[in-house]
């Protein structure tokens, strides 16, 4: 029988790591892992990883791919000895915090260029052939930012609010080709994502007023708080990929928590915006960190993290 090949991108660390990792050592030997990396220079730890987790030879094998280049995409995939890609993932994201005003030009352009225009390229090598054969499966790595804004997350945001109206417009399109897209929204996950924002934690904070300076300070605190409280295991949230993977009928959405959801259903609930901007203040602004309940930010499900799609 033919395994599964699955073709991963942002493999160096966090979630994409991970769910190679857990992917090239399921017991039933039933998946090929092409584990993509932007520099296969920080190949160490997976590689490492790999032999420590005794993944079968032949079960994992690292490529050079380049989001933000479409020849080294085009590269990555004409090395899949298979000649075909049946699961694609794509993981790979940078994150950009801090106000808006102060935010290099620079830094802005790589988040929207690795999280909505890297996304666009590889989708565009990988899908002709899936369409082709009338059969495949693409999971992208969504993010309650995608769902909801986030304040000092604008340009994090806009990029996966992009990928959720990409994904969900491939979605319409494709179930006649036998193809099927789903999103992974994730909350916070105890990864290496906070360590590698563009411009570092907050930006040229120098630059901003001292109001806003004063509001950043709150947020960080609150972030400190939703993270203490609310981070998931990276380990936690590959299964909730292998979830989405194995469905015979795939859904769009699939939520590795269900800690935000009340929030998201307040923005639909109330088309205006007024509740959720209100509520999403009280939460991360609040003098008094109990104020954050009144945000209904813990809402009806805070026991284990579902992969039923919503």
């Amino acid at each position: 029988m033919d395994r599964t090949v699955v073709l991963i991108t942002g493999c160096s660390s966090g979630i994409g790591l991970h769910l190679a990792l857990r992917l090239a050592s399921d017991p039933s030997r039933r998946f090929k892992v092409y584990a993509t990396l932007r520099d296969l220079r920080a190949q160490g730890p997976l590689r490492e990883a790999a032999q420590s987790r005794g993944c079968p030879p032949g079960s994992l094998e690292m490529l050079q791919l380049d989001v933000r280049d479409a020849d080294s995409v085009a590269a990555a995939r004409a090395r899949v000895t298979e000649g075909r890609v049946d699961v694609l993932v794509c993981n790979a994201g940078r994150g950009l915090l801090g106000p808006l005003e102060v935010q290099e030009a620079g830094a802005v352009g790589s988040v929207l260029d690795v999280n909505v225009a890297g996304t666009v390229r590889t989708l565009q090598a990988f899908l002709p052939d899936m369409k082709r054969r009338r059969s495949g499966r693409v999971l992208v790595t969504g993010s309650m930012g995608g769902l909801m804004g986030l304040p000092f997350n604008a340009v994090y945001c806009a990029s996966k609010f992009a990928i959720e109206g990409l994904c969900e417009s491939l979605a319409v399109l494709l179930p006649p080709f036998g193809v099927h897209v789903s999103l992974i929204e994730c909350g916070p996950v105890r990864t290496a994502f906070q360590e590698k924002l563009e411009g570092g934690p907050g930006g040229a904070l120098d630059g901003a007023d001292a109001e806003t300076r004063d509001l950043f300070s709150r947020y960080q605190r609150h972030l400190e708080r939703i993270f203490h409280e609310a981070a998931q295991d990276p380990e936690e949230v590959t299964e909730v990929f292998l979830a989405a993977l194995r469905a015979p009928r795939p859904a769009l959405r699939y939520f590795s928590t269900e800690r935000f959801l009340p929030l998201v259903r307040m923005r639909l609930t109330d088309p205006s915006g007024r509740s959720y901007v209100a509520a999403m203040h009280r939460a991360v602004f609040a003098d008094d960190p109990a104020e954050e309940s009144a945000a209904d930010l813990r809402g009806p499900a805070l026991g284990a993290p579902s992969a039923t799609p919503q």
